[in-house]
């Protein structure tokens, strides 16, 4: 009996038992599944996650998809795996802390100061200003909201991508994945569509991206958070 014969044969026993030994069994043979979501998300992650906890929490994503799998649906079942392993692993992220204590008490600092102007001022305050009401140079203003955005930021894109994965899914039952997304992506402009390409099918940084275009990261940052707000808007339709 051929590897693939057999998987067929664990499969079908499967569904008509439940038998917890088998399903260890599927486990054991789509845990290359896991490693590689696991992987993918953990380049956009800061160094201080450990790989492990990723592998850990996709596990329980695969289980999830091995008693959900319906073959009847026409999906493959690393189709259909895929996005509820990203959804635990990415469960499992949200209850990180990313923000070290010190950054996070600074914030808090800076966050009244802000709260202070717009009651003086009757706007939103510069960050010149939110500074010098805080105490701290306008550098480390800076630095501190860069380094607690890109944390959250990260984790605004897995959502998205699993937004892609889920709505594809839906439309289209059979067949490839990728078609289904890049229907929607074609719809954008040329410019948006190019930065939606080379973030999430070519894996560039913001930071690549800008210098491809000959634009600065902080606008390249601003048009994809305006795309992917209209993407969501397009997927949602879809769904």
């Amino acid at each position: 009996m051929s590897p693939a014969e057999d998987v067929r044969g664990v499969w079908q026993e499967f569904r008509e038992t439940r038998d917890p030994a088998l399903r260890n069994r599927l486990v054991l043979q789509y845990a290359p599944l896991v490693k590689y979501v696991a992987g993918r998300l953990r380049t956009r992650l800061p160094d201080s996650v450990d790989p492990d906890d990723l592998v850990s929490d996709g596990v329980l994503g695969l289980m999830d998809a091995i008693e959900r799998f319906e073959p009847d649906r026409g999906l493959s079942f690393q189709t259909f795996a895929v996005p509820r392993i990203r959804g635990a692993i990415i469960d499992g992220m949200r209850s990180m802390d990313f923000v070290p204590r010190s950054v996070r008490d600074k914030l808090r600092v800076v966050h009244r100061a802000q709260l202070a102007l717009e009651e003086q001022l009757g706007r939103t305050p510069d960050d010149v200003e939110v500074a010098a009401e805080a105490g701290i140079p306008v550098q480390q203003l800076r630095d501190l909201l860069k380094q607690s955005s890109s944390s959250h930021a990260n984790l605004d894109d897995f959502d998205l991508a699993d937004e892609f994965s889920t709505a594809a899914e839906q439309v289209v039952e059979e067949g490839d994945v990728s078609a289904s997304l890049m229907r929607v992506v074609e719809e954008l402009s040329e410019r948006d569509r190019i930065i939606i390409a080379l973030y999430y099918f070519e894996g560039l940084t913001l930071a690549e991206i800008g210098q491809v275009l000959g634009v600065t990261e902080s606008r390249v940052s601003q048009v994809h958070r305006r795309v992917t707000m209209s993407l969501r808007s397009r997927l949602v339709e879809l769904t």
